[in-house]
């Protein structure tokens, strides 16, 4: 490090006295150096987003897209490229707000990109890892995630979610920025640098994102999906244990580059933002999502997530059409063993995480992701649309 065990302790006490000045109400200090209201917490990253309102909502909706044909054939899918892990990486610690409970920070790389990274050693970096990858192979749309050895953050703090969730709630984000060294930096091994899906974000008043129950609302009258994509999104839900669900991990955005803010959308695309809690109830958990069946019932192609983490939080129980249960068997079934153990091996699968949970062989996990396939092309027809 650049700074002296002296320096490093002297910062830390200084944090400490800001988090107990900002509580005792010295966050408003922003308020009386401006004359205005105390500062409000930093804005994440990605905020280009468009309002819509609740009726604009409601249309968009219903002429969204689901599913595109993929640029790469689903066979010809390179995933091994894809999956390598980078070795180094440096960037710059940024400010700003921070959701969920994944330790994360945001950061700039010297190009003046911002990345958002995922550090530690549970298994939401591996399962979003391969879960993307598995969703952008079969033409999905979802973030990249890129694994990486080792990172340096210069200007970091060695907890940097906890530290900015500190920051947050005391609302001393003004004191703060003062204390950052950027000659200093912390180092993180194995850590998930993800990029956003390159498309305007679009949001509404008082909701962010989609909820599963809202796909009845796509209507392909209206240029929306159709069923089958419709049934596809389900099932990939479904066949990651995808029950982290929430409006806020789904994500509404608009593929129309040239797009002004006072028309609608011409291209509204849906598409699944966070899905670290994959691969399993308790997250790449190979015997749980051996066990986490694909149907409620196979005789009528009823699927539900009720028995499922928050029963299945915004996941509705729906049937799933003939034509639906064949368009995304047909794309799944294109992937091969070669492909599976890429997949798999890239996002790390087999390398131990905790201190209670045991690794899996990349070939066990290649087994139950084939028998799970067979659940969906094999057996009888479903109820045509």
């Amino acid at each position: 490090m650049h700074l002296n065990r002296a320096m490093t302790l002297a910062r830390s006490l200084a944090l400490a006295a800001l988090f107990a000045f900002a509580g005792a109400g010295g966050g408003h200090l922003a308020a009386a150096e401006s004359g205005q209201a105390a500062a409000s917490p930093p804005k994440p990253l990605h905020d280009d987003e468009r309002i819509l309102s609740p009726d604009d909502r409601t249309a968009t909706l219903a002429r969204s897209l689901i599913w595109r044909t993929p640029k790469v054939p689903i066979a010809q899918a390179d995933i091994a490229t894809e999956s390598k892990p980078l070795a180094e990486l440096s960037c710059k610690f940024k400010l700003t707000a921070l959701g969920g409970t994944t330790p994360k920070f945001d950061c700039d790389l010297e190009s003046g990109e911002e990345i958002r990274v995922k550090y530690g050693n549970g298994p939401e970096i591996p399962a979003e890892a391969a879960s993307t990858r598995l969703l952008k192979a079969l033409g999905f749309a979802a973030d990249d995630i890129v694994i990486v050895e080792k990172l340096r953050c210069f200007g970091c703090p060695k907890e940097p979610f906890s530290t900015m969730k500190a920051v947050e709630v005391t609302r001393a984000e003004p004191l703060y920025k003062h204390l950052i060294d950027y000659d200093d930096y912390e180092e993180f091994k194995w850590v998930a640098v993800e990029r956003k899906f390159r498309a305007r974000p679009i949001e509404s008043e008082g909701v962010e994102g989609w909820a599963f129950h809202e796909l009845s609302q796509v209507d392909p009258k209206k240029g929306g999906a159709p069923r089958a994509h419709l049934d596809a999104i389900r099932m990939i839900a479904i066949f990651l244990s995808h029950w982290d669900n929430k409006s806020e991990n789904q994500r509404i955005v608009c593929l129309d580059d040239t797009w002004q803010d006072k028309t609608p959308c011409a291209e509204p695309l849906l598409m699944l933002q966070d899905v670290g809690a994959t691969f399993g109830p308790s997250k790449v958990d190979l015997p749980e999502w051996e066990q986490a069946t694909m149907w409620e019932d196979r005789t009528t192609c009823r699927v539900s997530m009720r028995e499922l983490p928050y029963s299945g939080a915004t996941f509705v129980d729906a049937q799933i059409t003939e034509e639906g249960r064949q368009f995304f068997g047909a794309m799944i079934s294109q992937l091969s063993d070669r492909q599976l153990t890429d997949l798999f091996t890239g996002a790390r699968f087999a390398e131990k995480r905790g201190l209670f949970q045991s690794p899996r062989p990349v070939s066990e996990w290649v087994r139950v992701f084939r028998a799970k396939v067979k659940t969906i092309t094999d057996g009888p027809a479903c109820p045509s649309a």
